[in-house]
C-alpha cells in the first residue's frame, strides 16, 4: 500500500509523470485509494461557463465554446475525478454530435463527453483491462495527442483533453493491451496484508465509517489538509529541481540494462525522480530517487509475451546503479549482500528453501492405460505410479486462424465475423433504430433525392426529413469464448506427445490473448473430467494451469465432452452474445469399457445439436493411425486438424505444395 500511496502522490505533485496502473487482487481497496486522491488535488481556475475547463491564462484556441476573450471571467472549482465505467459507449467518452441537425440545419450540436469532463483532472478507469478494444483506441489517441476528436461525415469537433490516467485491474481477469499498458507512467502491485493486527485495524476503521461517516471523515480532516499542503509545497519546489548528468546516466543505464522498448521509460523515470526529489523537499535528484523511480516505472514495461508476469529484479537494479555510478558492486557474503533482505530473495524468500518456498511437487504421472485396464480386469485398484515430472511445453508458435462460422454480434475482438458498432467496414445501409450514430451519406441523399421537388426545394441545400436518414451497418470481428478440452490420459503421455500437445495449447492460448478472447479449459483423465480453468479473460492463468497439468490413466472422453457441454450451457446464460469455439485436443481414443466410445459419440452429438462450433486437434502419431479423432470430428460437426498442421506456416507450406503440383 505504501507504493500505491507514493505513486498517487507523485502524480499529484507532477501530473507529467503520466498516471498510475494499480494491479492487485480483489478486495484490496484499490478504488478507494484512487478516489481519495481527488480531495488532495488543488482547485483549478477555469473560464466561467466553459464546458471544457479552459485555463483563463491560456484558453484553448480550438475550444468548441470559444473563442474566449483575453479578459474572460475566471471561476474556481475543485479538480475533477471522472470515472469511466467498463460498459461505457463511444459517444459517452468522446461526446455526441447530432448529425441530423448538422445536415438539416447546419448547426454543430455537440454534447461533451467524459474526456472533456476529465480535462485538467483525473480520468479513472476501474477494471481497465475489461475495456473494449475500440474504446481503448479512443483513450490512446487522446492520451497521445492531448486532444479529443469527433469526426462524423465531414462534421468535426475537437477539444483539449489532457488528463491524469489512473486505472485499476485484477490480473486474474486478463491483461491490458501493450499499447495502453505503456501509457501508464507508473505501475503498482498490491495485495492484502497477511498480518492479523493490520487486517483488524482495517476492519475497525471500516466499521467506524459505517457507523458515522461524517464523524469518521472529520477525524481525518487535519491529516488530509496537511497532506494537501505538502503537495502544494512540492509543486512549488518542482521547477527548481535539477536532474544532474550523473542521475540521468543512471536512468538511461537502468533502462538499457532491463531492455525496455522505446524511450518512454527513460522519460517517465526522469520525471518520477524529479517528483520524488520535490516531494522530499530537495532541489537535486539522488541515487535513491532513481532506484524508487525504476521500481515504479519499469515493471510493466518489461513483458516480452502475454505469459510474463510484470516484475523487476532488484538485485540487478542495484548492480546497474552502482556500476553506472562508477563503482563496482560490493562483494556478497555467504548470506547475500549486507542490509535487510527487503525483496524476499534471501534463503527464506520465494527463491530460497524456507518453509514458504514453493515446492516442485509436479503433477503425478498417474498410470498408463494398459496398467489401468489390467488392474480393472483383476478387479483391483491400479497401483499408484511413482510421481513423474510434468511434461514441459514445447515452444509456442503462431497458429492458423480458427473461427466460428456465420456472423455474430458479440464483443469487439479479432477472431470471428460480427456486426459491430465500431471498426470494421460498411456492408449496407439501414434506417436508424434509435439515435443516428454513423451516417451513410450516399444512402441518405439517395433516399431524399426523389422528394426534393415535392418539398419545395429552391436552392442548393437538400430538404431532409428524419425518414431520409440512413446509417451504416458495419461488419468487423468479435471475440469468442475458446473452450479447450484437453486429453491428459495415459495415451497422450505415451511417446512423449504431451510436450507437443502442451505447446499447441499454449500457442492457441497466445492466439486467444491476441484476439481478445475469453478462454476456459476442461481436462479429462483417469475416472473423470475437471474444469481446470473456468471461462476467464486471463490467459496467464490458463498457461499456469497447463504447466501443472497431470497426465496418465484412462481416457474418459465422454466425461470431457459432457463437462464441456455443461460449461457452455452455463456460459450461454451468463453471456448470450459471446459465441463459443470448442477446441478438442485428443487422439480420439476412449477407454473404460465397451460403451466408452458410443458414450463419447452421444456426448459429441449433444454439442453438435446445440450448434457449437468445434475443432478437433488430432494428436495421433506413428505409422499406424486409427483415425478416431477424425470420426469424433464427424459426430461434432467439426473440422479435424492434425497436430502438425496447426501452425500457420504449415498452411502456407500446404498451399505452396498444391500450387507446385498444379503447375
Amino acid at each position: 500500500m505504501d507504493d500505491l500511496r507514493l505513486a498517487l502522490l507523485l502524480n499529484a505533485v507532477s501530473p507529467q509523470v503520466g498516471g498510475v496502473l494499480v494491479r492487485g487482487e480483489k478486495g484490496t481497496a484499490k478504488s478507494t485509494m484512487v478516489r481519495a486522491l481527488a480531495g488532495l488535488l488543488p482547485s483549478l481556475a477555469v473560464v466561467e461557463g466553459c464546458r471544457f475547463a479552459c485555463d483563463p491564462a491560456a484558453p484553448d484556441t480550438q475550444c468548441p465554446d470559444g473563442p474566449h476573450a483575453a479578459a474572460a471571467v475566471a471561476a474556481e472549482r475543485p479538480t475533477r475525478l471522472v470515472e469511466l465505467p467498463v460498459g461505457v459507449s463511444e459517444d459517452r467518452i468522446v461526446g455526441s454530435l447530432d448529425l441530423e441537425r448538422a445536415l438539416a440545419e447546419g448547426v454543430k450540436a455537440y454534447e461533451p463527453g467524459l474526456l472533456a469532463a476529465a480535462h485538467r483532472g483525473v480520468l479513472y478507469i476501474d477494471e481497465v483491462n475489461l475495456l473494449n478494444d475500440h474504446l481503448v483506441d479512443l483513450l490512446l489517441d487522446a492520451a497521445a495527442m492531448g486532444r479529443s476528436y469527433v469526426e462524423r461525415e465531414g462534421v468535426s469537433v475537437r477539444h483539449a483533453a489532457r488528463f491524469l490516467l489512473v486505472g485499476t485491474m485484477n490480473p486474474e481477469e486478463g491483461e491490458l493491451r501493450p499499447q495502453l499498458l505503456d501509457r501508464f507512467g507508473l505501475t503498482v502491485e498490491i495485495a492484502a496484508t497477511r498480518e492479523p493486527e493490520q487486517r483488524a485495524e482495517v476492519v475497525r476503521r471500516r466499521l467506524a465509517y459505517d457507523a458515522d461517516p461524517e464523524g469518521f471523515a472529520a477525524r481525518w480532516t487535519r491529516d488530509e489538509q496537511e497532506l494537501a499542503a505538502r503537495i502544494g509545497t512540492a509543486r512549488e519546489v518542482l521547477p527548481s529541481v535539477v536532474l544532474g548528468d550523473g542521475a540521468l546516466r543512471q536512468i538511461t543505464a537502468v533502462c538499457a540494462a532491463f531492455e525496455v522498448d522505446g524511450l518512454r521509460a527513460d522519460i517517465v523515470m526522469a520525471r518520477t525522480a524529479v517528483a520524488l526529489a520535490a516531494w522530499a523537499g530537495r532541489t537535486g535528484v539522488i541515487a535513491e530517487d532513481v532506484r524508487t523511480a525504476a521500481r515504479l516505472a519499469l515493471p510493466h514495461r518489461r513483458r516480452r509475451n502475454p505469459f510474463d508476469a510484470p516484475g523487476l529484479d532488484e538485485e540487478k537494479l542495484d548492480d546497474t546503479l552502482e556500476q553506472s555510478a562508477g563503482q563496482e558492486p560490493e562483494p556478497e557474503g555467504p548470506d547475500g549482500p549486507e542490509g535487510p533482505d527487503d525483496d524476499g530473495s534471501g534463503p527464506d524468500g520465494p527463491s530460497g528453501g524456507g518453509k514458504d518456498a514453493p515446492t516442485d511437487d509436479g503433477p503425478s504421472g498417474g498410470t498408463t492405460e494398459a496398467e489401468a485396464d489390467a488392474a480393472s480386469s483383476r478387479g483391483g485398484i491400479p497401483a499408484p505410479a511413482p510421481p513423474q515430472p510434468a511434461a514441459p511445453a514445447a515452444s509456442p508458435y503462431r497458429t492458423r486462424l480458427l473461427t466460428v462460422p456465420g456472423t455474430g454480434e458479440g464483443a469487439n475482438g479479432r477472431r470471428s465475423r460480427a456486426r459491430t458498432d465500431s471498426g470494421g467496414h460498411t456492408i449496407r445501409a439501414a434506417r436508424p433504430s434509435g439515435a443516428l450514430q454513423r451516417l451513410h451519406l450516399a444512402a441518405t441523399i439517395q433516399a431524399a433525392a426523389p422528394h426534393q421537388l415535392g418539398r419545395g426545394r429552391d436552392g442548393r441545400a437538400l430538404k431532409l426529413r428524419r425518414d431520409d436518414f440512413r446509417e451504416q451497418v458495419r461488419e468487423g470481428r468479435e471475440s469468442n469464448l475458446v473452450l479447450f478440452v484437453v486429453d491428459a490420459s495415459g495415451s497422450m503421455a505415451a511417446r512423449q506427445r504431451m510436450s507437443a500437445v502442451k505447446g499447441a495449447v499454449l500457442s492457441l492460448l497466445m492466439d486467444a490473448y491476441q484476439r481478445r478472447d475469453k478462454v476456459g479449459m476442461v481436462t479429462f483423465r483417469g475416472s473423470g473430467a475437471t474444469l481446470a480453468l473456468p471461462p476467464t479473460s486471463s490467459v496467464e492463468v490458463g498457461a499456469a494451469r497447463l504447466k501443472q497439468l497431470p497426465t496418465g490413466g484412462r481416457t474418459p472422453l465422454a466425461a470431457g465432452l459432457l463437462r464441456a457441454h455443461e460449461t457452455l450451457r452455463l456460459e450461454r446464460l451468463r453471456d448470450p452474445r459471446r459465441r463459443p469455439l470448442l477446441v478438442v485436443v485428443t487422439d480420439g481414443r476412449a477407454t473404460g469399457g465397451s460403451q466408452a466410445l458410443p458414450d463419447a459419440r452421444r456426448a459429441a452429438g449433444l454439442l453438435a445439436a446445440q450448434g457449437t462450433a468445434a475443432v478437433v486437434v488430432d494428436c495421433e502419431s506413428g505409422p499406424v493411425r486409427l483415425g478416431l479423432a477424425a470420426e469424433l470430428a464427424v459426430h461434432l460437426g467439426a473440422e479435424a486438424i492434425r497436430l502438425d498442421e496447426l501452425a500457420a506456416d504449415s498452411v502456407t507450406r500446404l498451399v505452396h505444395t498444391i500450387q507446385k503440383e498444379a503447375a
